[in-house]
């Protein structure tokens, strides 16, 4: 479980364009298909990393709560999953059952292109952006990691969130997420 951090992707930056397959609905769809209406959450995440099941709890929550707030929250795993199985889109579909469906989808970037234009770095590595697919957040969930005793609150994430449902300016202060990073071929 080697940390990485997320590099940032620069704040105002246009959301990249991607079509990937929905490990939900085995369909591929696009970024406009799940674009909120007045947010859009990007989190780059797998089924077997200790950092993204240390939040899992939070990630359901937030995705719910703002579901009805009209920010879409997205899914994507871009490892390797020849080398790591367990991210393979069955096993995929399958944990999103176990976690009772909370994003609008998860998404198998096979290709791994996709990481790489959002400049994705670790797993779990969270994009914000607004109505218009600008970035306005980049960062961690919160101060909590699998080794450190801070409590899973969501708070980082959550204030960009709230920020972002009144029409307010998000913090330029961020910091980065941190976790395992993402399994290249």
């Amino acid at each position: 479980m080697a940390a990485t951090n997320s590099i940032m992707m620069p704040l105002g930056t246009s959301a990249p364009d991607f079509k990937l397959l929905d490990t939900v609905t085995d369909s591929v769809m696009n970024l406009d298909e799940l674009k909120g209406r007045q947010g859009t959450l990007i989190m780059f995440i797998c089924n077997h990393c200790p950092y993204v099941i240390h939040i899992k709890s939070q990630l359901i929550a937030l995705a719910n709560e703002y579901r009805a707030e009209g920010i879409n929250s997205v899914a994507i795993s871009s490892n390797d999953s020849v080398q790591y199985p367990q991210d393979a889109p069955d096993k995929m579909a399958a944990l999103m059952a176990d976690w009772g469906f909370p994003f609008d989808a998860y998404l198998f970037d096979e290709s791994q292109s996709v990481a790489r234009r959002y400049q994705a770095a670790c797993t779990p590595d969270f994009y914000l952006f607004d109505d218009s697919l600008r970035c306005i957040y980049r960062g961690r969930l919160d101060g909590s990691t699998p080794k450190n005793s801070i409590p899973v609150t969501g708070v980082d994430l959550r204030n960009a969130l709230n920020d972002c449902v009144a029409g307010n300016t998000v913090s330029e202060e961020q910091i980065p997420s941190i976790g395992c990073n993402i399994k290249w071929k």
